[in-house]
């Protein structure tokens, strides 16, 4: 692969569609956006709101903190945060600004209004159906597959927007088959940092800033902070500390914005806030920073188009393979430590479950970052899983495969199990 060539350029456009800011879980955020868009659709304040949303999604929403909503969480804060504060033009930082003056204003709002919310009939895995109603006017919104995906407007009894609806998770994006654990290391190799600068690089410089947030005042479970006082280790914990710092920052509340990864900002700092902890403590250059990091994502972004962008199975744990790459790469390590990185840290953690955005995160985060990079580790000392060692098969990619077969289609009983025992729990 050489700057210019087409793969390289289908490389940039992947991460240029995957590396958003966002502020917030992305869940509630993209609910945020449905209410802002709706309402700025319907010209006026909703007086009525039905929403049908998929269980993914409620099982992302009800446990967090929506940031600027003065401490309020779950999907009423949510969709009347947008509605109150929200800036739709902004898209995943639509309540990004929102005054405090507005947080009383949002949670009267959220107490008075006429507000249904009802499980989707719907098979995608990501759905949010919205209706709002002003007098006699209603609007209709519907967002499917990814978080700012609209496929449906509708103002009364006109038609302003409808697309195609299919059940690809990567709908109107760029076609991710080209991705390939080899080829994501010849774009790395051969990568312009110039034309990472504005993605990959921000990055870094956002996530690294909520990690450090994260440790510096009380948030969530604190595991981060947990970490550096009772572990003992060197940059490898403080890589998985930082890295669970930020995921304590942003499943709290925190108001500093992520970059997403795959459309999850836990995923976005597990695969960047750990290269960038190594790069630091190694004194690495920024290239080589960026490129290690560019490889993390894709690495990431690799294994999640198979999986899809809401499962039963932990995002994170497809990102800590994707740092432990990243850091392989980081090393000196070319292509054969990083497919034996991979593969080793997926036969490690595969079937971690997914039980919804909350304080844990970090927790599962940590132990995330801690195979990846065991993974490299059991290269270094000439280990590693084989074919036939669980899911695990001969060929990165096949391995990598395989992954995304059990969490879309193994796990999707567990999926609808973990949502029940979550609601029995309210």
């Amino acid at each position: 692969m050489k700057k210019g060539d087409q793969l390289y350029q289908q490389y940039l456009n992947i991460l240029r569609e995957e590396l958003r800011p966002a502020m917030g879980c992305t869940e509630p955020i993209a609910m945020a956006y449905a209410a802002a868009k709706a309402r700025q659709t319907l010209g006026a304040i909703p007086d009525k709101i039905r929403l049908w949303v998929s269980g993914n999604i409620i099982k992302n929403v009800k446990s967090v903190v929506v940031p600027n909503t003065g401490g309020l969480h779950g999907m009423a804060a949510a969709l009347c945060a947008g509605i109150i504060g929200g800036d739709a033009d902004k898209e995943l930082q639509v309540i990004a600004e929102v005054p405090v003056e507005k947080h009383a204003e949002i949670k009267a709002y959220m107490e008075s209004v006429d507000l249904e919310i009802q499980p989707s009939y719907s098979d995608l895995v990501f759905d949010i159906d919205l209706f709002v109603y002003h007098g006699e006017d209603m609007v209709r919104l519907r967002i499917a597959n990814h978080h700012t995906n609209i496929v449906l407007i509708q103002k009364n009894n006109e038609t302003i927007l409808e697309l195609p609806v299919s059940e690809s998770s990567e709908e109107n994006l760029t076609d991710k088959s080209c991705l390939s654990i080899e080829q994501i290391v010849e774009f790395a190799d051969c990568l312009d940092v110039e034309d990472v600068r504005d993605t990959v690089g921000v990055q870094v410089e956002k996530n690294m800033e909520i990690a450090a947030e994260g440790l510096k005042h009380s948030w969530g479970a604190n595991i981060g902070s947990v970490i550096l006082r009772r572990q003992v280790g060197g940059v490898e914990k403080i890589a998985a500390a930082w890295a669970a710092a930020g995921s304590d920052a942003r499943m709290s509340g925190c108001e500093k914005p992520v970059i997403i990864c795959s459309g999850s900002g836990n995923q976005g700092i597990t695969a960047s806030v750990p290269v960038a902890v190594f790069a630091r403590e190694m004194c690495r250059s920024e290239e080589e920073l960026l490129k290690a990091v560019a490889l993390s994502d894709l690495v990431t972004i690799h294994q999640k188009a198979g999986i899809g962008r809401l499962s039963a199975y932990c995002g994170a744990i497809s990102a800590g393979c994707g740092a432990g790459a990243g850091i392989a790469y980081l090393q000196g390590g070319k292509a054969d430590a990083v497919a034996h990185t991979v593969v080793n840290a997926i036969a490690i953690l595969s079937g971690t479950i997914c039980d919804g955005a909350k304080p844990s995160c970090a927790a599962k985060i940590a132990a995330a970052v801690d195979a990846g990079i065991l993974g490299y580790n059991m290269y270094l000392e000439g280990q590693q899983f084989y074919g036939g060692d669980g899911i695990v098969t001969k060929g990165v990619d096949n391995t990598v495969r395989n992954v995304g077969i059990l969490a879309r289609e193994g796990m999707r009983q567990t999926d609808r199990t973990i949502l029940e025992i979550m609601l029995a729990n309210d």
